[in-house]
Parts: C-alpha cells; structure tokens; sequence
C-alpha cells in the first residue's frame, strides 16, 4: 500500500557548451533567452560579461565557457541566455544552445566521476545516461557564486 507518491523523474533543461550537454533543473529555470545587448561593468571577474534589462530587472550575465574556463567563441544563432533564480538571485547564463527538455530518473544519476585537474570537476553534481547521451549535472549554487 503506498501512502505517498515517490517522485523519480526530474525535468532538466539541457543546453550544450563544446558539444558536451549539460542539464540544470527545470524549477531554477526563469527563462531562456536569445543574446541581447550586455552592458559591461567594471571590476567584476572576467566571466561576468554584465548585465542586461530583462523585462525590468536588471540581470547579471556570466559566460560559463569562461566560469568553465572553455576555450571562448563567437556567440552565434544558437548562442543563448537561460536565466536561472537560485536563492532569490536571477542570472543570466551564457551557453552555446539550449534545445532540450528532458525528464531524468533518479535512479539514472550517478555521482560526479571523479575528474583529475577539471576545473568544472567542482561544479557538478552527477552524471545521468539517457539513450547514448550523457548529461551533465550543475551545481548552480556553486557556479553562482564568487570564488
């Protein structure tokens, strides 16, 4: 007899940078957005591209291909901004595309394999592995905030 519904699957926004694929949880997802005009500021790591004003709030953007320190790009067509809410803070993350949503089991996550020298090592939670696909897990708290 169950009592309680167990909740299995969570749904993950996926977005690619350097075609791998990574996956942040649909509920710290506000919006994804196509690249606007940043307006930069001054003194702030160098992966913090600016802000934008995004329907009235005032948003900061980080590129993660430099908070990953990835080879940097051109943005392009694909290029998008998924603004993310953690801890009632808004930003604006900068990723090469975001084209999928997926419902991801539980059961499908396993613990961050253990990267030597990675520095994205520290921002991810797991690994899942859908169909031949496999999905990186972010830890948004720690890629938001400054080392």
């Amino acid at each position: 007899m169950m009592t309680e519904a167990v909740k299995t699957d969570i749904k993950f926004i996926i977005f690619k940078l350097l075609e791998k694929e990574y996956a942040i949880p649909v509920e710290n997802v506000r919006s994804i957005e196509k690249v606007m005009h940043i307006t930069r500021v001054p003194k702030v790591n160098s992966y913090i591209k600016g802000v934008i004003n995004l329907r009235g709030v005032v948003t900061p953007i980080i590129d993660l291909r430099e908070r990953f320190s990835l080879e940097e790009s051109e943005y392009n067509v694909h290029t998008r901004i998924i603004i993310v809410k953690i801890e009632n803070k808004e930003v604006g993350l900068i990723v090469d595309s975001a084209n999928d949503v997926l419902d991801i089991s539980m059961n499908a996550i396993e613990p961050q394999p253990n990267v030597v020298g990675s520095i994205e090592a520290d921002f991810i939670s797991g690994v899942a592995k859908i169909d031949r696909r496999l999905l990186i897990l972010l830890k948004l708290e720690v890629i938001l905030t400054n080392d």
